[in-house]
């Protein structure tokens, strides 16, 4: 098992605010997207949450900023799980940002769910899901929930 997921950055102009540093919510894009491009690697993609009704919630997201990105940055991001409940119904993601250079910028972390999409209540997750979590990779200090 790898130790984690990780994506190139490529930092786009529109990216920067007006101090010339990658604005706040750019980060928070970034694990978005490397997110969907791991539940999508693993099987879990817009189809069949589509066709199984079912679908990720957040319940906190947050990012702490730890050095300053700027336009032209050779930067990356990855994907680790510090916790999750072995069903998959309830998860956390942790991404760092970092340089080429090993750099660490910033550190995101989210909790969440599942809902189902019909009843827009939370659900416990198809199978897939659970296989996907138990193949990710894991935080140093991963932990595994109680139901």
């Amino acid at each position: 098992m790898q130790n984690e997921f990780r994506q190139t950055v490529q930092l786009r102009w529109a990216d920067m605010d007006s101090n010339a540093h990658m604005r706040h919510s750019v980060y928070y894009d970034l694990g978005a997207s490397i997110r969907i491009e791991f539940l999508a690697m693993h099987g879990v993609t817009f189809p069949l949450m589509e066709e199984m009704h079912f679908g990720p919630v957040l319940f906190r997201e947050e990012a702490v900023f730890r050095k300053e990105i700027r336009y032209g940055d050779a930067l990356y991001i990855n994907l680790q799980v510090p916790k999750c409940r072995r069903d998959g119904s309830r998860f956390s993601f942790r991404h760092e940002i970092k340089r080429e250079d090993g750099t660490l910028c910033a550190v995101l972390q989210v909790d969440g769910a599942w809902i189902d999409t019909q009843k827009r209540k939370l659900t416990k997750p198809p199978e897939i899901v659970r296989a996907m979590f138990e193949a990710a990779p894991k935080t140093t200090d991963f932990q595994w929930l109680d139901e």
